[in-house]
């Protein structure tokens, strides 16, 4: 006897009893899979309470992004951080990406690591220095104990000029 791949269930929440086609699933896991749907509310009424939401994921998705622009303008002004350069559309992204790079990298390596107030003020200044808005965007994904050598490795063109006639 084959095991069913069609479950009735009833979800809690929301009270609707909705067939479910499992066949997708291993036989061995869709009477578990049904037993933990019953303690969801079913599709229709999830989505009714994504749609019915004050703010919509893109809404969301801005506020967040300017709580985090406005954190970034601020920590750049407290540690006197140079403005990037770059296309007008990456500035942003490119301080945002800076900020959450160097507060992860202080962490790992004041905070949690061995350095002292010595060797981060060093690698500040390696910070100031690299003011492509593009770089910084490259790295957002690097872990905190990479920044030094990663600002070692930035070319030229990633550093800031004195020059401003250059």
């Amino acid at each position: 006897m084959a095991v069913r791949t069609t479950w009735t269930v009833t979800h809690s929440p929301c009270g609707h009893e909705v067939e479910h086609n499992l066949s997708d699933r291993p036989a061995d896991r869709r009477a578990g899979f049904a037993r933990w749907l019953s303690g969801r509310t079913c599709t229709n009424c999830w989505k009714a309470s994504r749609t019915g939401d004050t703010l919509g994921r893109e809404a969301w998705l801005a506020a967040r992004r300017a709580a985090e622009q406005a954190a970034a303008t601020e920590w750049a002004e407290q540690f006197d951080m140079p403005p990037l350069d770059g296309p007008e559309r990456a500035l942003e992204w490119g301080e945002r990406s800076r900020h959450q790079l160097v507060t992860t990298a202080y962490t790992a390596l004041v905070v949690e690591g061995t350095w002292d107030d010595a060797d981060w003020a060093a690698l500040e200044e390696k910070i100031r220095a690299v003011t492509r808005a593009g770089w910084w965007i490259d790295q957002r994904d690097a872990d905190g104990v990479d920044v030094p050598e990663l600002l070692d490795a930035a070319g030229d063109d990633d550093r800031g000029t004195e020059n401003p006639y250059q």
